[in-house]
């Protein structure tokens, strides 16, 4: 008897045990899930050149293709040039003159191009998206790629990712810059670069739940 209570117990914990484990992965899994964002409302893409769309028309940026594809309003809030201490000073006005419905987040490549101290850039990239979440405006974190031979996402996009609860999209910008025939120099992409970054972001959106 004493023996069958002792099974009866381990399967009970087990039971217990997998039902935790199954609980924490729905959580994880709905905490990546984004809020539909309104046929009317406002996507901010902020960000420095890659998103102002440098090297193309304005009609040929990013935000641009993604309004065409997603039939949201998207803000091209991009600024050639600008490193993370400068986006930071920026986006609270904006956020403020918008209140959008989400932000898409893509800087510090020109803090690594100015090999700026990357604890100071994580930070500031940390303090943009905890700005937006304050104010109930979901982030989406876009990884920008380390400057070398080998094109990757610095590691520090997927790790902040990973701590502040953000979805993240890995992997995209490197591709791009990778290939020579989604260039338009060194460090932007072309017509077609800008356009294969809008699509992925439109399937991440539908797949995350804001459209």
């Amino acid at each position: 008897m004493q023996s069958l209570q002792w099974i009866q117990a381990c399967h009970f914990r087990r039971l217990a045990g997998m039902a935790f484990l199954i609980g924490m992965l729905a959580a994880c899994q709905q905490s990546e899930r984004l809020s539909s964002v309104p046929e009317t409302g406002i996507i901010l893409a902020f960000g420095d050149s890659l998103t102002y769309g440098t090297g193309v028309g304005p009609e040929a940026s990013y935000p641009a293709v993604l309004e065409a594809l997603t039939g949201r309003t998207v803000i091209n809030a991009g600024v050639p040039g600008e490193v993370t201490a400068e986006g930071l000073k920026r986006l609270p006005g904006l956020l403020e003159a918008y209140r959008p419905d989400l932000l898409i987040l893509i800087e510090g490549g020109n803090d690594m191009l100015r090999r700026r101290s990357e604890m100071r850039t994580r930070d500031n990239l940390s303090r943009m998206v905890s700005l937006a979440k304050e104010q109930g405006v979901p982030v989406i974190l876009v990884g920008v790629p380390k400057p070398g031979l080998l094109l990757a996402s610095a590691d520090f996009y997927p790790q902040l990712a990973d701590e502040l609860g953000v979805p993240y999209v890995d992997g995209v910008l490197a591709d791009i810059l990778s290939d020579q025939g989604l260039k338009s120099d060194l460090i932007h992409p072309n017509e077609p670069g800008y356009r294969r970054l809008a699509e992925v972001l439109a399937d991440f959106l539908r797949e995350r739940g804001a459209l």
